[in-house]
């Protein structure tokens, strides 16, 4: 498959440690790749760097073929990248409606609420106030309400039940098979490596793994989630 997204011996620091170090990645358009490793591994700083969040102190990020590296987030989002990063990121204090009316670039939510039908039901309720399930379907809207064509998920099934999981998982799929690219940080690598068509470990800073999905669902990768 053809990368739309790479990173090229990407280097980041905070301060004086160094938290990836020299990493080189390829996030192809049209499936879904998932990002795992144990928490302090750099997959969450590495999605912030991909977004534009943080910058590198040495390398380079393509986006279909272009030098990015140095865009803004707000250039990167206006391009039609989206992260939707751990927490949910909604907004607590505006309704579901609003959420989604913020979240839209037409005048319709109708494609949030054929994914996600639970969310009719509380177009008047304060987003803050859902379940955590609902809230990340909430969150995972925006990608159905916008012409985004990088979605970079942090963290998607954390906390939440298998069932809820699963239909987030499938509208992700859906998003990929749309042409998209897909982005899964996890830290719980059973559904992500399900549903991904290509898999990636990081392990204190570097790339320990590249493969098949398939080829983690063994034994004998498990000490590279030490």
């Amino acid at each position: 498959m053809p990368a739309s997204l790479a990173l090229h011996d990407v280097r980041v620091r905070y301060g004086p440690v160094e938290a990836l170090h020299g990493v080189d990645l390829a996030f192809p358009a049209g499936a879904v790749t998932a990002l795992l490793g144990r928490n302090g591994a750099g997959r969450s700083t590495l999605l912030r760097t991909l977004a534009g969040l943080l910058s590198p102190t040495s390398g380079r990020i393509e986006w279909d073929g272009r030098d990015v590296t140095r865009w803004t987030a707000s250039e990167r989002a206006r391009d039609g990248l989206a992260l939707i990063p751990d927490g949910h990121g909604v907004f607590a204090g505006l309704s579901v409606r609003d959420n989604l009316r913020v979240f839209a670039s037409a005048d319709t939510i109708d494609p949030a609420l054929d994914a996600f039908p639970v969310l009719r039901k509380r177009l008047g309720q304060r987003a803050g106030t859902l379940s955590g399930g609902e809230q990340q379907m909430l969150a995972v809207s925006r990608a159905l309400l916008r012409p985004s064509r990088v979605l970079l998920l942090d963290e998607l099934s954390q906390g939440l039940a298998p069932r809820v999981v699963a239909q987030l998982y499938d509208v992700v799929s859906e998003l990929a098979a749309g042409q998209r690219t897909v982005v899964l940080v996890e830290q719980y690598a059973g559904e992500a490596l399900r549903r991904a068509d290509v898999a990636y470990v990081l392990r204190r800073g570097r790339v320990a793994f590249a493969g098949e999905p398939g080829e983690l669902r063994t034994d004998g990768h498990a000490s590279l989630f030490d």
